[in-house]
C-alpha cells in the first residue's frame, strides 16, 4: 500500500514538474507565431514596393527606348548615344531592383516555412500537455 502510494506521488510529482516547462514551450511557440506573423506582413510590404519599383524602371526603360528611336531617326548620334548610356544605366537599375524583390521572395518562403514550423511545434506542445 505504501509503494502504491509513493509511485502515484513520485507520478504526481513528475508531472507536475514537468507542466511549467510545456507551458513555457507552449508560451515561446506563440511568441515565435506572432513573430512569424510580424515578419511575413513586412515582407509581404517589402515585396510589393520591389514589384512597384520594378513597374517603374520598365517603363523608364521603356520611354528611353523610345527617345533613343527618336534620336536615330532624326540623325541625332550624340543624343543616341547619351540614350544608349541611359539605357544601360536602367537596365542596370531594373537588374538589381529584381534581384532585390527575388531576395524578398525567398526571405518571404522562408517566413512562411518558419510559421508552419512552428504551428506545428505548438500543436505538438499542446498535445503533449493535455
Amino acid at each position: 500500500m505504501k509503494l502504491t502510494a509513493m509511485v502515484i506521488t513520485a507520478g504526481l510529482l513528475a508531472a507536475l514538474a514537468a507542466t511549467p516547462a510545456l507551458a513555457q514551450d507552449t508560451h515561446g511557440d506563440r511568441q515565435d507565431l506572432r513573430h512569424d506573423r510580424r515578419d511575413i506582413r513586412q515582407d509581404r510590404r517589402d515585396v510589393r514596393q520591389d514589384t512597384r519599383g520594378v513597374h517603374a524602371d520598365r517603363q523608364t526603360l521603356h520611354q528611353d527606348r523610345q527617345t533613343l528611336r527618336q534620336d536615330v531617326r532624326q540623325g541625332d548620334t550624340a543624343g543616341a548615344q547619351a540614350e544608349r548610356q541611359q539605357i544601360h544605366t536602367d537596365r542596370q537599375t531594373l537588374d538589381a531592383d529584381l534581384a532585390q524583390r527575388h531576395a524578398d521572395r525567398q526571405s518571404l518562403r522562408q517566413d512562411y516555412r518558419d510559421r508552419y514550423q512552428d504551428r506545428r511545434d505548438l500543436r505538438q506542445d499542446r498535445r503533449d500537455g493535455s
